[in-house]
């Protein structure tokens, strides 16, 4: 069992920057994922990242934009939001996968979620 808890949501400006925060419990080797949910739309894929870090993938709409990063020694995932737009706003949530499983963009093969954060951006 994993427990991810999430941080660094907030209220900003279009053109601004964030950085969220996914801290786990536990030291096993997972995947990692941040997704988003927006009112009235399913939850959606926004970058995935794996356990060494070779391997990262972004959705279309941030690519370019959003940056995942992790630092095992301290549990940690981060998603450094550059540039954002008020269709971003969401309340982001962070995800792990099993144990040397792949990315994937589907948010029922991740086994553990946070509570997730609220990330929202003004015009």
């Amino acid at each position: 069992q994993v427990q991810l808890v999430e941080s660094g949501g907030g209220l900003v400006q279009a053109g601004d920057s964030l950085t969220l925060s996914c801290a786990a419990s536990g030291r096993s080797k997972y995947t990692m994922g941040w997704f988003r949910q927006a009112p009235g739309k399913e939850r959606e894929f926004v970058a995935g990242i794996g356990w060494s870090a070779g391997s990262l993938y972004y959705a279309d709409s941030v690519k370019g934009r959003f940056t995942i990063s992790r630092d095992n020694a301290k549990n940690t995932v981060y998603l450094q939001m550059n540039n954002l737009k008020p269709e971003d706003t969401a309340v982001y949530y962070c995800a792990a996968r099993t144990e040397n499983m792949p990315i994937n963009i589907r948010p029922n093969l991740y086994n553990y979620w946070g509570q997730g954060t609220q990330v929202t951006v003004s015009s």
